[in-house]
Formats: structure tokens, sequence, C-alpha cells
């Protein structure tokens, strides 16, 4: 049975990300599937702070179904976002895709994302966690929730307890949405673990027109946050086009959602 990760007596633990705190009301994550440019991650970044978010996201290193699709710009991406986001004063969340990425993410963001695809990968898990930084761990898309929480297992014993769990969709049979958002499943986490939980409905339904009422369904049922896809000409967008929101849209989901307050602390990286 998981240990270190089960609620048990323990109240919900508080997560601190630069400022942000994982726990303490709804936090809002937002930004681009993937960094693309200069220009595309000014404008996003401009954007979305000005609207409320507290987290700015990003992809440089890419993890796609087909060989042929856009990668990242890799470590160019990394150092482009960090710098766009220290000059609007925004903690940062980005992929490690391999254990080799984790030196330069760890100098560059502020907090380590784990993704689906990687959340049986127990030695890039022991990696992370070794680390020090903040790590988001996303939920597989066949996994049960007791796989999560020894995921997260893999995290924790190794001493670092700065884990944020995120539920972004299960593989369903329906193909109206890219996934199955399993509300129940990541509500069930809040029971089971001390760990904040929050939600990607960009990637679980990968259609924009769902993602506004899932994060403002997810807010009024008590979790913890969201990581929402955000980009200033989905049209335009070199991964994930259909499921990215426009600033407007952006706009118009904070104001739907009552966010966490933001702290004031200048992002160490």
């Amino acid at each position: 049975m998981y240990q270190l990760a089960s609620r048990g007596e323990r109240e919900g633990s508080i997560v601190d990300v630069d400022g942000v705190r994982f726990g303490e009301g709804f936090v809002v994550i937002a930004g681009p599937c993937a960094v693309e440019d200069e220009f595309q991650m000014e404008a996003v970044t401009r954007g979305v702070a000005s609207c409320g978010a507290h987290m700015l996201r990003g992809g440089a290193f890419k993890p796609r179904t087909s060989p042929y699709s856009f990668q990242g710009l890799g470590e160019a991406g990394v150092e482009l976002i960090a710098r766009v986001a220290e000059k609007h004063r925004m903690p940062t969340v980005v992929e490690a895709m391999a254990e080799s990425q984790l030196g330069l993410l760890s100098s560059h963001v502020s907090m380590i994302q784990i993704g689906a695809r990687n959340m049986q990968n127990y030695s890039l898990l022991q990696a992370a966690a070794r680390t020090g930084k903040p790590i988001l761990l996303k939920r597989g898309p066949a996994a049960t929730l007791d796989e999560v929480l020894y995921a997260a297992e893999y995290l924790l014993v190794e001493g670092n307890e700065r884990v944020v769990l995120c539920e972004r969709g299960v593989r369903g049979f329906d193909p109206q949405t890219r996934n199955l958002f399993d509300l129940a499943g990541a509500l069930r986490l809040k029971e089971l673990t001390h760990l904040p939980v929050i939600v990607d409905p960009s990637h679980a339904t990968g259609r924009r027109s769902l993602i506004a009422p899932l994060v403002a369904a997810s807010a009024a049922a008590g979790l913890d946050g969201a990581m929402v896809e955000v980009h200033p000409d989905p049209a335009r967008a070199r991964s994930d086009a259909e499921q990215a929101l426009d600033l407007g849209a952006f706009a118009g989901l904070m104001a739907r959602v009552a966010p966490a307050p933001k702290v004031a602390a200048s992002p160490s990286r």
C-alpha cells in the first residue's frame, strides 16, 4: 500500500512553487502546448499574466505520437520560456522527457512536469525527485488511481515532498473527445491523498469548447487547479491547435473561476 502519499490522518499538503501555492485556492497554469518562437511566447505570456494566470506552461521537448510531428525547440525552447517568464514574473512548468534533460530544466524552470507517457518511467521519476524541484505528475492514459499514487511514492520516497498530481484524461472508446475526462477519479484522488490534485481538460477533451466548463466544474468540485493550453493564434499552432484557447477565450474562462490569490515572488531558477 502507498505510504507517503496516503491521506491517512494528514491534512492536505501545500506545495509552494515560487510563491504559487497549490492546495490553497484554485491555481491556473496556462500557456502553449509547444514553445515556438519569441513572438508567440511574449504574446501568450503577457496575455495570460494579464488575465490572472498563476504559472506559465510550455513544451520544449515534445512527446509526439508521430516522429514527423513538431518535436519542440529543445534547449532553445527552455531558455526562451525562462527568459520570457522572468520578464513577466511568472513561475514556469516544463516537461522532462529524459534524465539527460533534468540538469537544464533544474536551472531554468520552477517546476518539472512528468508527462502521461512517462508516469511509470521509474528511473526518470527518481532522478527528477532528486533535483529537489517541485514535480507535476500526470496520470497515464491507462493508469489506475493506485498506479498514479504508487508513481507518486517513487517521488516522495526520494525525499521530495513537493508533488502535485494531474488528471489529464484516460483512454476511452468514444472519438467525440480525445480522452475520457475522469472528474470522479480526480475527486477520489483527493480523498486518497494529501497531495494537491489539478486537471488538464485540454488534453482530456481535445476540444476547446469543453475546456472552460470543465475548469469551472473542477473549481466548483474543490480540486486544486487546472492546466490550460493557450495560444495567441490557435489556427497557427504547431501542435494541439484544436484544443488551444485564444487569449479572449482564456479571459472568459478566468472570469468564470475564482483563482487563488497571487503571491508576489520573484521566480528562483
